[in-house]
């Protein structure tokens, strides 16, 4: 079993100690923004798609086969790429990969919206891959910069920036294409710009960076062997399932009960924001609890009951979406703030934070898809959502035990 030692109270005495000697370095405003910038380019490049995708597949002559295989492709990539990062990391030095990813996603995007069906997908991988490594990186930098009290917090603050701009990318992208020359190609890569401005931050964060196989440092291993790390990289992966089932089939699940394809629309809206609260509420309602077991394992009972409401009374479906963003949004929260908590150190955060993501971009991939084969097997939505509150039950599971106050032992079972 994982294991922490026994003197946890020294240790955070030692490590807030020490974490006061840099205060002014990880608690500065320009720190925060350069985070908050980093987190606007995680999904702001992704979430456009889906509302681009008529347009695209009208454009370029893709069938809905591809037109679906462009939107998974990218947790696909996730998950092959994130467990090469803890190592790059290591040789290269954590903000020296982070720009050198930066400047790989602004080529990546420019690439995406070029008039051709290879650079679109080519593109979408190059993004994704580069994605990949800020999703795991930036729980790294955060143990590395961030006092351990304030990690949860600023975790909140990204996963908000993450998911405002995530919206506003899904909203605004078909008018661009409308509005700006180019069509959707042009559409595809305006989130350049949040690119752009990452890398101005980040920049001059390079210097000192020093890589810790310069310095003699050891790399830290993928804990493989450690109960824990599965623990926190299953809950990682069932969260997001959950997340990405909810965006791609919600309004689809709710149209076949009578809603209008207006107002399911404006339900899945009503979901991420209700998500997005209750993600930024969890810093406040668990100020300094440092064990989040049956926070974490009510959160994902609060994704199994929308769930639930869905199967037994499709009606309220203003309380499922209540009852799913309510759950989803700490769920996330959650999920990114142990890749950080549960390491030791900003090395083992990288390697944490590369498992978790790898593992959980998978299972979170086969989600959406897994959905639409039992749909069209059975004709209706009953053992597909049935399948979700079991999920769900899982991840409560699994978030107990990820929410355990210790650190990943690699050598522990």
């Amino acid at each position: 079993m994982s294991t922490r030692p026994s003197s946890i109270s020294q240790q955070r005495a030692d490590s807030g100690a020490s974490a006061a000697d840099h205060t002014g370095k990880a608690v500065s405003i320009g720190l925060i923004i350069a985070i908050c910038l980093v987190a606007a380019n995680l999904r702001v490049s992704l979430t456009g798609v889906g509302t681009l995708l008529p347009a695209i597949e009208h454009g370029s002559g893709l069938t809905s086969s591809w037109g679906g295989l462009l939107s998974t492709l990218p947790l696909l990539t996730f998950a092959a790429t994130s467990p090469l990062v803890a190592r790059a990391s290591h040789r290269f030095g954590t903000a020296r990969l982070l720009v050198a990813a930066l400047a790989v996603l602004a080529a990546g995007t420019v690439i995406r919206s070029l008039p051709s069906v290879f650079c679109l997908f080519a593109g979408t991988v190059i993004l994704s891959a580069a994605i990949a490594f800020g999703n795991v990186l930036l729980p790294a930098l955060i143990r590395r910069s961030v006092p351990a009290h304030r990690i949860r917090g600023i975790s909140a603050l990204y996963v908000t920036v993450m998911g405002v701009t995530a919206a506003v990318s899904s909203g605004i992208s078909a008018p661009l294409s409308h509005a700006l020359p180019g069509s959707w190609h042009t559409a595809l890569a305006w989130g350049v710009a949040f690119t752009i401005a990452a890398l101005l931050a980040w920049l001059p964060r390079m210097r000192g960076d020093e890589p810790q196989a310069s310095t003699g440092g050891t790399r830290s291993p993928v804990p493989w062997r450690s109960r824990l790390a599965w623990q926190v990289s299953m809950y990682m992966g069932l969260q997001s399932l959950a997340f990405y089932t909810a965006v791609a089939w919600l309004p689809s699940i709710l149209i076949s009960h009578g809603t209008s394809t207006t107002t399911a629309g404006w339900m899945l809206f009503y979901y991420q924001v209700i998500s997005l609260a209750a993600g930024s509420l969890l810093p406040l309602l668990t100020r300094g609890r440092h064990d989040q077991r049956w926070t974490a394992a009510g959160a994902s009972l609060l994704v199994a009951a929308g769930f639930a409401v869905l199967v037994a009374a499709p009606a309220l479906a203003v309380v499922a979406c209540t009852l799913l963003g309510l759950g989803a949004g700490p769920c996330l929260v959650l999920a990114l703030s142990f890749q950080s908590e549960r390491a030791g150190s900003s090395g083992e955060a990288a390697a944490l934070a590369g498992m978790a993501q790898s593992i959980g971009y998978l299972v979170a991939a086969a989600g959406p898809l897994l959905l639409g084969i039992l749909h069209d097997a059975t004709s209706a939505w009953t053992v597909p959502l049935v399948l979700l509150v079991v999920l769900g039950a899982l991840m409560a599971i699994a978030g107990h035990g990820a929410g355990q106050d210790r650190q990943v032992s690699h050598s522990a079972r």
